[in-house]
């Protein structure tokens, strides 16, 4: 019998960061799963492969659950797996460490569980947050910046609102930032599972939009209730936005 005593996530100022779904995952693979005094606490022999049905899609809760099955004895069916890149390269790495798993990067996972895992040496992705950041900052400070060795396919969504804002195109090994004269083109976004614009480069969408001086855009936050915390911040460098619930209206700044 292994058993594990783990603290519940917390400490994240955007907002809850509910572990239903990992635990109920767990659980269906046989895990026994409890509560106590804000940790998790959890017995289990050897896990079983289940078929389970994600209610929402979860990129880390995906992650959990495949690396658990690739142990389990038997087959496991992920349904409604988050398609994420990282899912996609996670699943890679468990491959090459004997681990055998179908369908990394469609809304399906099967794996069939081995007896055990081998090392392996692999090189990680590049992280296409921390590259869209650094497009989006050299759209805002009008600069230059070329990313080399990043997988645009990862970031198709963000690299189409930059290119309709004015900013940027491709280059054969990866991103050239570069920009037409005048003010950028507006655009709105919404936050969407992939392939929609990734919730995690929202906050750097409405820094961009700021600039905008042609009409209303507005932006939808789909995930995290207190994800527009930096809001407050730009309109002290005067910028002009209404917060309405889930949405944000970035307005044309003042003359």
């Amino acid at each position: 019998m292994e058993t594990a005593r783990v603290s519940l996530p917390g400490g994240c100022a955007i907002g809850a960061r509910p572990i239903n779904l990992h635990l109920k995952g767990l659980e269906a693979m046989g895990a026994r799963v409890e509560l106590k005094h804000g940790y998790v606490e959890a017995q289990a022999d050897r896990l079983k492969g289940t078929d389970f049905y994600f209610d929402i899609s979860t990129v880390t809760g995906t992650e959990n659950l495949m690396m658990a099955a690739t142990l389990a004895e038997g087959r496991t069916v992920l349904k409604n797996a988050a398609c994420e890149p990282e899912v996609v390269e996670l699943a890679k790495a468990l491959m090459k460490m004997g681990a055998r798993i179908q369908g990394a990067g469609t809304d399906v996972m099967v794996i069939d569980g081995v007896k055990e895992l081998r090392p392996c040496e692999h090189a990680i992705i590049p992280d296409r947050i921390e590259a869209g950041t650094l497009m989006v900052a050299s759209g805002i400070t009008q600069g230059n910046v070329k990313l080399l060795n990043c997988d645009l396919k990862h970031m198709e969504a963000v690299v189409a609102k930059l290119q309709r804002s004015g900013s940027g195109d491709r280059s054969r090994r990866g991103w050239r930032e570069s920009h037409r004269a005048g003010e950028p083109e507006r655009g709105g976004c919404e936050n969407l599972a992939l392939p929609g614009f990734p919730n995690d480069m929202q906050a750097q969408a409405m820094a961009l939009n700021v600039l905008c001086r042609r009409a209303w855009r507005l932006i939808t936050e789909t995930v995290f209730e207190n994800r527009f915390m930096h809001v407050s911040e730009l309109k002290r460098m005067g910028a002009d936005i209404r917060v309405e619930g889930s949405n944000a209206i970035v307005r044309e700044l003042p003359t």
